[in-house]
């Protein structure tokens, strides 16, 4: 028995092609112009930035012997890149810069999308 769910592209006709050529379009300006004031609804989502300098793997026996002054060693060199994530996603590197004595990162290179 053929129901309106069997029909192609659903109830209401839609094929998944078009629902995926109305995406594209929106997405490629499709007629209209985009501008920073669209995205104004997710300007106050606050997001987690991380900027990771490096990273150490070391056994629980050589960290609980820490103290003050202990010197971890990093994998990263001076100088190198560090990785800034929002979300736990890498979305940029950048360097570690000076501002009026505190720290801060510059980008230098935006990871694209894959």
């Amino acid at each position: 028995m053929a129901g309106e769910d069997d029909a192609p592209g659903g109830p209401d006709g839609i094929t998944f092609e078009e629902m995926l050529a109305d995406i594209d379009d929106e997405e490629t300006g499709g007629g209209s112009e985009r501008s920073a004031g669209d995205l104004e609804a997710v300007f106050d989502v606050p997001v987690r930035i991380s900027v990771v300098l490096g990273r150490a793997k070391m056994p629980v026996a050589n960290l609980l012997k820490m103290d003050v002054g202990t010197v971890v060693e990093l994998d990263r060199q001076v100088g190198e890149a560090i990785d800034i994530y929002v979300n736990d996603r890498l979305v940029a590197r950048g360097e570690i810069v000076l501002v009026e004595g505190r720290l801060g990162v510059t980008m230098t290179e935006i990871i694209k999308a894959a």
